[in-house]
């Protein structure tokens, strides 16, 4: 059984420690500020306050999550999903659901803005503590903007400086970045190694979440260099497989930790605790997750060119999808990625929400150092084939039989292979649309058409923004401000 560090975490917060556990948890309540911030301990609880919000059932690992899987280039959404796979853009039903993920990454900013305001003052509380605090709530703040930018554009920027200031004009896209990627350099230099628990933000955090800005912005050398900092520490592997079921061993509902997590959203088996989306994968006949499961997203054997083109020899085909047919014929398929039987409740599977793993930043790295070399290189063919050989059941850092040869590729070829093997890898883990929508507006179009048939409408790119954004936040013009379509 998984075990966890129970924290109260208030909106900002007190903590509670359990004997022997080891896995960050948090329940928001409430506090007064002007008694708070004093101690290390408060502080800290303040921090994982804004750890709450990332993983609430409506953002990333549950709700939002569901939306950019009905995105994909290699499933579709279902029921109230299904107008997603349209591409055409959000409708009433959907509107909402992104409104909440908004909400919730300002919660996480506004959190994290306390600390960052309030931790200096503390009246017993070392300074080495205060800069190591200060530093993860500011990797939690640009988490938050990271996709904040990539999901809806430029978006107002709140910081400690305009906590109590209610009207915040709509920054560019670049000045985001400009904040993001000044948090995240200061939490690189003076977060620790090692979290004092599993699921705290690191150094190493801070570096993937460094490299995968990087790569969204096409600097591919400075996205190459990060994640080539982390292969070159020798603190992660791949976790190794001989079968499909193996891979229970990295996604599982029991793992605490493995070898190949870089950070993670930490779950439970509780009401609002656990993993939602995976809630959303599932058929109650199929007995995989304990609450039933909503099946809102399939993919169809012969009609997705995705799955039909997958070789079947590769176990994550096979651990990532069952048949299941749902009225739609003997071709549906379901993810099984996130299975928990002993699930008590809609958001409580056990499956921990992958946010940085090995496993991503040896194919970031692969990619980013064929692009930044106009070519493919010894190094990035061995990290592709160290996550390809896995795949097939071989030791990941073993020649193999299956490995990709480098005199067999190009610049572009190399890069379409990369983004095939990141495709396969990382389904249902709420990142696909995101990496096509890195490639630009026309890849990113003419890889859904190619694979759904379907024509991707501008006012798909972006969300909406919140209509109560736009209504209470004065310094906002609803017609100028709000994005395309909407």
């Amino acid at each position: 059984m998984k075990s966890l560090i129970h924290i109260v975490a208030l909106s900002l917060a007190v903590v509670v420690f359990t004997a022997c556990e080891e896995v960050l948890q948090e329940s928001p309540k409430a506090v007064a500020v002007e008694t708070f911030y004093n101690t290390a301990g408060e502080v800290e609880a303040a921090v994982n306050a804004a750890y709450a919000q990332l993983r609430a059932p409506n953002n990333i690992s549950g709700q939002l999550g569901a939306q950019l899987e009905a995105y994909t280039d290699y499933s579709y959404g279902r029921g109230s999903y299904q107008v997603l796979s349209d591409f055409q853009g959000l409708n009433s039903t959907n509107i909402p659901r992104t409104d909440a993920g908004w909400t919730l990454f300002y919660l996480t900013i506004r959190n994290a803005n306390l600390v960052i305001q309030n931790a200096p003052k503390g009246s017993s509380i070392s300074q080495a503590d205060v800069a190591r605090y200060v530093a993860e709530a500011k990797f939690l703040r640009a988490f938050s903007y990271f996709w904040l930018v990539r999901n809806w554009g430029g978006v107002p920027i709140r910081t400690e400086a305009t906590l109590n200031e209610p009207n915040i004009k709509r920054s560019t896209a670049e000045e985001v970045y400009t904040l993001i990627l000044a948090d995240l350099k200061e939490a690189e230099t003076v977060l620790p190694d090692k979290g004092a628990q599993v699921g705290r933000a690191t150094k190493w955090a801070a570096k993937a979440a460094l490299a995968e800005v990087y790569f969204y912005r096409n600097q591919y050398a400075e996205a190459r260099d990060k994640a080539n900092e982390i292969i070159q520490s020798k603190l992660f592997s791949l976790v190794p497989v001989t079968v499909a079921n193996d891979f229970d061993k990295v996604f599982g509902p029991t793992v605490v930790s493995t070898t190949e997590e870089i950070w993670y959203l930490k779950m439970t088996r509780q009401a609002g605790q656990g993993q939602y989306l995976a809630m959303f994968a599932h058929h109650p006949g199929s007995r995989l997750h304990g609450a039933g499961g909503f099946f809102a997203h399939y993919t169809d054997a012969q009609a997705n060119s995705v799955f039909k083109n997958w070789d079947n020899a590769d176990l994550r085909k096979g651990y990532n999808w069952y048949s299941w047919n749902i009225g739609l014929g003997a071709n549906s398929f379901l993810c099984k990625k996130f299975a928990d039987p002993l699930a008590p409740g809609n958001d409580a599977a056990g499956n921990d929400f992958p946010i940085y793993r090995y496993a991503d930043i040896l194919l970031l790295y692969a990619e980013a150092a064929s692009r930044a070399g106009n070519g493919p290189t010894a190094a990035a063919l061995d990290a592709l084939n160290q996550v390809h050989r896995r795949a097939y059941g071989q030791p990941p850092t073993v020649a193999s039989a299956v490995d990709f040869k480098l005199a067999d590729y190009n610049a572009t070829s190399f890069a379409n292979l990369v983004i095939q093997e990141r495709g396969y890898e990382t389904q249902y883990e709420a990142k696909r649309w995101l990496d096509l929508k890195r490639l630009g507006t026309a890849e990113l179009k003419a890889r859904i058409k190619a694979a759904t048939g379907k024509d991707v409408a501008d006012k798909h790119l972006f969300w909406p923004i919140p209509v109560g954004e736009l209504n209470f936040n004065t310094a906002l013009d609803p017609a100028k401000d709000q994005n395309p379509g909407y």
